[in-house]
């Protein structure tokens, strides 16, 4: 091992270090006598600048600097999931029960369990040739998912020995592959540096839609599997609602859930509450099908800025396996104003309202490594990861660098507005700012999964809404009266899908999720009345008798019908529908 190096200044987080020689960038170094984890971020000669994933205080310069040869690296193997981090993947329940809810510095604990065993079936066998990403076996690692264990990146070769069917730690040998270089003995472990992108054959357009239940999401501003978005909006607005809502209802096989510098306070209604909630798709807890990483505004500014580097390569690991991951980021914008920190602490020229000239880069290398792929290996299998990402801009000023910056990586802009979150309307996304690039991607799905008049309903939809505003507008110079029929029922259309369609109450057991055929059934009607209207108002009927029809309560219970009701029910609506506007006429 390589003499320590000495610290000689230190400014908050950031170490300076001599008698660094022979270190390279982005080597892991232990700090002082408490052995504090950091990271070299700059090196000038033999001397490192390190940022510390832990509080400084106390520490002084003189005190050693040693290297470890390694970069920052996460351990891939079964046991991920159910299990909570903090940002440089410490599995924080693990550390409590052992130094207690106040970790001291420096305390360290293997990310995955040693003394576990693992039901390990091998699905290859001894002579096969092997490549990055072929399966030697598999572990039930919860309910829903099935653990391959991979060939790691960079080794291929031939199979001499494979463990049998039976129980291992995920230390012990199970295969050893003989390469050019020799005999590799592989465990169920992999090590894997977080700032590089694990490796695939080819990236794939996106062709089908990542469901989330959530109609103003599904319908009008889709994300596909693989796809990016950002969810950017004030405090108070409902972003930590709406990764809620997504980590529950998405339709991802695996959900990687990172809060990024968010409160103490909400971070702990996260830890406590998704171990509780149900997972719709097994009855099981959902937290067996996701990973935590916990990284609170009040913890080391470093560890926030690697927490993202960490769940996105979590998520690589699972989408090398073939599943579909959905990841939510809370929020980048806690990430970029770590690295504005870090990059005063380092005295670099600053950029736009301080921010790092880097900015756009780094979040960049962050959004890219989404996608929807086909895996390394033999085997003909796709994967996904879907990155949704929180921006929390100050005062709501979606003019501000990191909103723009985002903005200019991701596909979906879902506004979320603090008035109408005030009105009570949830998800509060305003639909006039809001934007998806996926819908024409994912229209032929919604074809043959829904109907094949989704794409001209969801655009009637739109042009609805922003003729709504225009009409807003008129109304505030002249008064509502003084408007046409026409566009008096146009507002009434309006009003029908923001209330009865665009809106959902989470809490409810049935309208907060709804399912794609459903959500086009709702349109069907809606659209089905609009056109009955329609014809209403040309034979002389007023809006204010059709708005006045019984049948306008029972559009607004459309989302709070129990599921197997569902399809009788949208019948009696199509039924009544005629009759109602016999009796508006009568």
């Amino acid at each position: 091992m390589a003499d320590p190096g000495v610290i000689i200044r230190i400014t908050g987080p950031v170490v300076e270090a001599a008698g660094m020689t022979g270190a390279r960038m982005f080597e892991i170094v232990t700090v002082g006598f408490e052995d504090l984890v950091g990271e070299i971020i700059k090196l000038e000669g033999d001397v490192a600048t390190v940022q510390v994933y832990e509080e400084t205080a106390g520490i002084r310069p003189g005190q050693p600097v040693k290297r470890t040869g390694r970069s920052l690296s996460v351990e891939l193997g079964p046991g991920l999931l159910g299990t909570i981090y903090d940002g440089i993947q410490r599995p924080l329940r693990e550390i409590s029960a052992r130094w207690g809810d106040y970790i001291s510095r420096g305390a360290t604990m293997a990310p995955l369990a040693r003394e576990k065993e693992w039901e390990l079936i091998p699905v290859a066998k001894a002579g096969d040739p092997v490549s990055t990403g072929d399966v030697l076996g598999t572990v039930q690692e919860s309910d829903a998912i099935i653990h391959r264990i991979m060939v790691p990146p960079g080794i291929s070769g031939t199979i001499t020995n494979l463990a049998g069917e039976g129980r291992y730690s995920v230390d012990a040998t199970i295969a050893t592959i003989r390469t050019g270089g020799g005999d590799q003995p592989l465990t169920m472990v992999q090590r894997w540096p977080v700032r590089l992108g694990r490796p695939y054959q080819v990236k794939l357009d996106p062709e089908e839609p990542l469901v989330t239940g959530q109609r103003i999401i599904d319908t009008l501003f889709p994300i596909a599997k693989g796809g990016t978005a950002a969810v950017p909006g004030p405090f108070g607005s409902g972003k930590t609602v709406i990764q809620h809502q997504l980590a529950k209802w998405a339709d991802a096989d695996v959900i990687v859930y990172i809060g990024c510098g968010e409160r103490g306070n909400e971070m702990a209604d996260v830890l406590t509450e998704f171990p509780t909630l149900e997972d719709p798709r097994t009855g099981q807890q959902l937290i067996r099908r996701m990973v935590l990483i916990a990284n609170t505004s009040n913890m080391p500014v470093a560890a926030r800025e690697a927490s993202v580097y960490t769940g996105i390569t979590i998520a690589e690991y699972y989408r090398d396996m073939g599943y579909d991951v959905a990841l939510m980021a809370d929020s980048t914008s806690r990430w970029a104003e770590a690295m504005r920190e870090i990059s005063g602490r380092l005295e670099e020229m600053p950029g736009e309202e301080g921010y790092p000239a880097y900015l756009g880069s780094r979040l960049a290398d962050f959004y890219e490594r989404a996608g929807r792929v086909r895996v390394s290996g033999a085997r003909d299998v796709r994967g996904s990861i879907s990155v949704i990402g929180a921006v929390s801009p100050p005062g709501g000023d979606f003019s501000e660098p990191v909103t723009q910056n985002t903005l200019r990586m991701v596909k979906v802009f879902w506004a979320l507005d603090s008035d109408l979150a005030y009105q009570r309307h949830f998800p509060a996304i305003n639909w006039l700012l809001s934007y998806s690039l996926y819908g024409d991607a994912v229209e032929p799905w919604w074809h043959r999964h829904a109907g094949p008049e989704w794409a001209r309903m969801r655009r009637s939809m739109m042009e609805i809404l922003q003729k709504e505003s225009e009409l807003e507008e008129i109304i505030k110079l002249v008064g509502p009266d003084v408007l046409p029929e026409t566009d008096k029922l146009v507002l009434l259309e309006a009003e029908m899908i923001r209330e009865n369609f665009l809106m959902q109450y989470a809490f409810h057991s049935y309208d907060t999720y709804t399912d794609p055929g459903t959500q086009f059934m709702m349109m069907n009607v809606m659209f089905t009345f609009f056109a009955k209207a329609g014809e209403a108002i040309g034979r002389g009927v007023p809006v204010s008798r059709i708005r006045d029809l019984p049948v306008m309560g029972r559009f607004a219970r459309m989302g709070a019908v129990p599921v197997d009701e569902r399809p009788e029910r949208f019948r009696d609506i199509m039924a009544g529908i005629d009759t109602a506007m016999e009796e508006g006429e009568g």
